[in-house]
């Protein structure tokens, strides 16, 4: 079985954890697109204990089958504890106690008789600093005593507490502590020591497993503890804590090490993993530790929020219409449409219903000969009504029996009194817009057109005036839009604009950063992210992420397999979570930067081909990653240090928690179609990239999941592509139609459900990502290229004495040809000396 989340323990008994045997085809709807659909959520199975509720699926009015909705609400990150957990593999678990036990020993050479938490204040700092210089020893295994010590700290001194929330408290104190000493810098030099050392004698061995990783498990866990835990803000924090916080965050995404953001180094790590020269860096640790550090120097989504209300009033822009955030968690979940079996049935008993009405009709038509006035037989109404499910097309009677007929009783729809009035986004409209409706209405009208006027309206009639007046009420300026603006007249006079002022905000200075190396590192990212998908076939040559969560020894047991199967399973979860998440806010923070950032990273993912694989991913039975249970809860830090650990049996794996779904996952599925639709906005070419790759009916299986953040973005996805679908699609799908109407932004005169015109707009797909780069390459090479090597801004000589006193050296060629020159150029060309003399 592929490993990926499809049963709840991941394997089942049996199957060992040697993963990977492909699964096989769903249904044809990507064979053909270069997305293969292997899917191991696809399987029938059944179902797990927990899910009940899926057993008693309602139906809607439609009679589409209906699931619950999931009250999810969608963050920076899942609770502290939960993001805590899952830093460790639940192989890494005999190790906290080793840690422990470094700790103690340790500890009580210095301090006798007494606990750490018993100890006063100066104790503790003494303590931390004496660990802190252990570290600088030469001997690796004194080091990672030392180390190993210091994680036992950062992980709350667990073994003199009584619950979780002591721990928490613990953890939270000693981290503050271990900041404060400089323990945070010198881990960094230690890091940067392995990564050199990791590299220059690389592993080269044919089974990688948890024990080739140690050093670097160790200090990457410390890293992401102290990361994760000084980025939670707490209100009984002290001031003091307050300031670490921010000094901290500064550093991280500044200069801790060679003057470079900290995201730098971890990026790096990445390519080594991904290029072979470093295959037992523990790949889940390093993307959860830049995450987090990407997460705290940048900032989360609603910091954007604050920033991007700051921008717009820094450039003059009039506020943001609405806060998205607050709309989109407002929102409900609509009834997702039919499925493959749904459209079976109707269509199987529309056409009984219409087979049967052309019986009655030939039935009415012997009566009516016979006798005009004796009316249908009534067993054929009742068979009828059986089949009627009180769709429009149910009972198509002659016109006569309908003027009969009472008309009916209107009931009233208590879902439709419940919701909001009016649409959930404020409607918008942009510069260019008005400009092309102007344009089309003037040649339309009047026969002449002014370019880029959008002023004046004589001779137009005057429901156009309305028009244009109810545009520009809606009209909207982004911030890119005067960007582009800004940049277009730096280029157009790049000596008189002179050097441009931009602030060095930490996204400027990671794309600073990032910039010499960014198409190798997104390139890396894909192919971790192509590794952890669920629908990937298990293939000798690709990358092995599991080189952190296998055990040296293979299990032997079944219980063994089953418990190693939802590690692996859990493993490669995080792992899609951390990546889509850093790619995410990566986007969003370089869009609000400068839009050539993000135009450039974009551009990269797209080339890259990760349309393509989102698409992949999402070509499964999403509803049951969603659902997946791949966790052992009482396996989970700090829940396995504090208690005692019962017998682990089948059936307590199989547990679980008791959650509607699984919060990572519906996270990363949200944050691919984030990325997803930000790849595709605006970009025609791109737009025909999910149009050729067949995603209209991966991305409406997607619906079926009913969350109002998660479906929003595939209605966006789906309302970019409606006009290249075909009518015959749109009349199939008009639930999805009126779900886009009810929950996508309108822009005012966007034709998007008609696809009108469009063998007249033939767009050069390749011209447009062309002259795209040659745009980002000017903007790259303007602002950070040191050395520019452009003639056209190299200084000129106009002094005339100078300039004719040059000694100018003719190539040889040109000498050994004069006379054909002279006669080509000069004597044979006729000449008007009175025009040139006027």
């Amino acid at each position: 079985m592929e490993s990926g989340g499809g049963t709840e323990s991941g394997l089942g008994p049996g199957q060992g954890a040697a993963m990977g045997t492909g699964s096989g085809t769903g249904p044809g709807v990507g064979t053909a697109t270069g997305i293969s659909v292997n899917n191991s959520y696809g399987k029938p199975r059944a179902l797990p204990k927990g899910r009940e509720f899926f057993r008693n699926q309602r139906k809607d009015s439609e009679g589409f089958s209906e699931s619950p909705d999931l009250e999810f609400e969608y963050s920076d990150s899942d609770k502290w504890a939960a993001e805590l957990s899952e830093l460790y593999s639940y192989t890494e678990g005999p190790e906290l106690h080793l840690n422990r036990k470094c700790f103690e020993e340790e500890f009580k050479t210095h301090v006798k008789d007494k606990k750490w938490t018993e100890v006063n204040i100066s104790e503790h700092q003494t303590h931390a600093m004496r660990l802190l210089d252990g570290l600088e020893v030469t001997a690796r295994e004194k080091r990672l005593k030392v180390a190993r010590a210091i994680l036992y700290m950062a992980q709350g001194t667990f073994g003199e507490c009584n619950s979780e929330e002591e721990v928490q408290q613990w953890m939270r104190y000693n981290i503050f502590l271990l900041l404060e000493v400089g323990t945070f810098t010198a881990l960094v030099e230690l890091l940067s020591m392995e990564i050199d050392a990791a590299c220059s004698n690389a592993v080269r061995k044919p089974a990688i497993s948890l024990a080739d990783s140690t050093d670097l498990r160790v200090l990457l866990n410390i890293m992401y503890l102290m990361v994760e835990t000084i980025r939670q803000e707490m209100d009984e924090d002290n001031l003091e804590w307050r300031a670490l916080r921010e000094t901290f965050r500064t550093d991280l995404g500044v200069s801790l090490y060679n003057n470079e953001p900290f995201s730098v180094m971890l990026f790096g790590m990445v390519t080594k993993f991904c290029s072979g020269h470093a295959p037992h860096f523990p790949m889940k640790k390093v993307l959860l530790l830049l995450w987090k550090t990407v997460l705290l120097s940048l900032g989360g989504f609603e910091d954007l929020q604050v920033l991007k209300v700051k921008k717009r009033e820094a450039l003059g822009l009039p506020p943001l219409p609405e806060d998205s955030i607050k709309v989109i968690r407002n929102m409900r979940a609509a009834s997702p449409p039919a499925s493959a079996s749904d459209l079976i049935e109707q269509q199987q008993k529309r056409a009984r219903r219409e087979h049967k009405a052309l019986m009655k009709q030939d039935n009415l038509d012997a009566y009516n000969e016979k006798d005009p006035y004796k009316t249908d037989d009534p067993r054929e109404d009742d068979d009828d009504n059986d089949d009627n499910d009180n769709s429009i097309e149910a009972e198509p009677f002659s016109l006569e029996r309908e003027e009969v007929l009472p008309p009916p009783i209107p009931h009233p729809n208590t879902e439709r009194l419940s919701l909001p009035k009016g649409l959930p986004w404020a409607p918008k409209v942009r510069e260019k817009d008005i400009e092309m409706f102007l344009e089309s209405s003037r040649s339309k009208f009047i026969g002449y057109t002014l370019g880029n006027d959008t002023d004046t309206v004589v001779g137009l009639p005057r429901p156009i005036h309305e028009s244009i007046k109810t545009l520009k009420q809606h009209k909207y300026v982004s911030v890119s839009e005067i960007q582009i603006k800004k940049e277009e007249e730096y280029l157009k006079k790049p000596l008189s604009a002179g050097d441009e002022e931009f602030d060095l905000t930490p996204a400027e200075v990671l794309y600073q950063g990032i910039l010499p190396s960014l198409p190798q590192y997104m390139i890396a990212l894909l192919k971790i992210l192509l590794a952890a998908a669920p629908t990937s076939k298990a293939k000798t040559d690709s990358i092995n992420i599991l080189a952190d969560v296998l055990p040296e020894e293979m299990p032997t047991t079944v219980l063994q397999s089953m418990k190693l199967g939802v590690d692996v399973n859990r493993h490669k979860e995080i792992i899609v979570k951390a990546i889509s998440a850093v790619l995410l806010l990566l986007l969003k923070h370089f869009k609000l930067n400068h839009i050539y950032q993000f135009e450039y990273m974009a551009q990269h993912l797209v080339f890259a081909n990760c349309i393509p694989l989102i698409l992949k991913f999402f070509n499964q039975n999403i509803m049951s990653y969603i659902t997946a249970k791949n966790s052992i809860s009482v396996l989970d830090f700090p829940y396995c240090v504090v208690h005692e650990l019962p017998e682990l049996t089948a059936e307590s794996l199989e547990a679980g928690d008791n959650n509607q779904f699984c919060w990572r996952n519906l996270f990363s599925c949200i944050n691919l179609l984030r990325i997803l639709n930000k790849l595709t906005k605006w970009k025609h070419s791109r737009t025909m990239m999910l149009v050729v790759f067949k995603s209209a009916p991966i991305l409406k299986r997607a619906l079926k999941v009913k969350q109002a953040m998660m479906q929003l973005y595939v209605l966006k996805l789906l309302k970019v592509q409606t006009k290249y679908l075909g009518r015959q699609w749109r009349k199939s799908n008009m639930k999805t139609m009126s779900a886009i109407y009810q929950k996508v932004r309108h822009r005012l005169n966007d034709d998007w459900a008609y696809g009108n015109d469009l063998d007249a707009r033939p767009w050069d797909f390749q011209a447009e990502e062309c002259a795209l780069r040659a745009n980002i390459e000017r903007f790259n090479s303007r602002r950070y290229d040191k050395n520019p090597n452009n003639p056209d801004f190299a200084p000129v000589d106009n002094c005339l004495q100078s300039v004719l006193g040059q000694q100018l050296v003719l190539p040889e060629e040109f000498q050994m040809n004069y006379d054909l020159w002279l006669e080509r150029e000069v004597f044979s060309k006729p000449i008007s000396w009175e025009e040139l003399l006027q």
